[in-house]
């Protein structure tokens, strides 16, 4: 796909999304008082991503063996702990600060640079952490959710988190913004794009398939999981995440004029 062709595709789904953003919503959620601007930002990026980032992951994955898969995502994983610890040390987390860099060193030297993560085969679970998080904990209200264009969810302090986790990454020596080779640098950014949105494949496909409304799932389990890791809670645990499989089976019985299924009471 051509510039041309990109650049076309930006500006129609750009169009789409001003337009979608004039209309809002009648009962918005307090969280999301911004959410007709959101809903058009988040069409934009939904259509960018099925026309170019997708399609790439997709194909990315078709052609490369799994292991090798596997070992650049965790290359990338390991070197994102250096800034997750960094952030839990910010935070005053010694306990996390530890682990995670205990997590670093043994994977940097047993996993082979980190591609392989014997840390978690061995019960050092990953710590997410950011500095959006970091301002969490000092006290800052997360603010009112805003979806970003390319960069999707977020909230004012995560956006600004966002800024603080570049400039930290660039001045820190951390990670692929540390290398002088600019077209390495590049190819790295590139390569850390992709391997990004393929790990992500799996749960794409899964919102498309469970959730009445995809941007509220989406969401709910960002501000659901932000909040937990802002509280010192797991973030890999599947309870976190909204519940629409009952609202799902609710309106697929209306359709069909049959009684809808009593809801779980744990997903209350």
């Amino acid at each position: 796909m051509n510039k041309k062709a990109l650049s076309r595709i930006a500006t129609v789904a750009a169009a789409g999304a001003l337009m979608a953003g004039c209309a809002a919503p009648k009962q918005p959620d307090p969280r999301d008082p911004w959410e007709g601007f959101n809903r058009g930002v988040y069409k934009f990026n939904d259509t960018v991503d099925r026309a170019v980032f997708k399609p790439v992951a997709q194909a990315y994955t078709y052609v490369t063996p799994e292991p090798v898969r596997s070992c650049v995502h965790n290359i990338f994983s390991n070197v994102g702990d250096l800034w997750s610890g960094t952030n839990s040390f910010l935070q005053g987390r010694g306990h996390d600060f530890v682990n995670t860099l205990g997590r670093f060193l043994f994977n940097t030297t047993m996993g082979v640079g980190g591609c392989f993560d014997v840390a978690s085969a061995n019960g050092a679970r990953k710590i997410p952490n950011d500095f959006g998080t970091t301002l969490g904990v000092w006290g800052l209200g997360q603010g009112p959710y805003l979806v970003l264009p390319f960069f999707g969810s977020s909230s004012v302090r995560d956006g600004v988190g966002l800024v603080g986790d570049w400039q930290g990454r660039m001045h820190g020596y951390m990670g692929v913004s540390a290398i002088d080779n600019v077209p390495l640098r590049n190819s790295l950014w590139g390569l850390e794009v992709v391997d990004t949105r393929a790990s992500l494949l799996n749960a794409t496909d899964t919102v498309d398939r469970v959730a009445l409304d995809p941007y509220s799932f989406v969401r709910d389990a960002y501000l659901q999981r932000r909040a937990a890791m802002v509280n010192g809670l797991r973030v890999d645990d599947e309870s976190n995440l909204p519940k629409y499989e009952d609202d799902e089976d609710e309106g697929a019985a209306k359709a069909k004029g049959a009684p809808a299924p009593a809801a779980n009471p744990a997903t209350k």
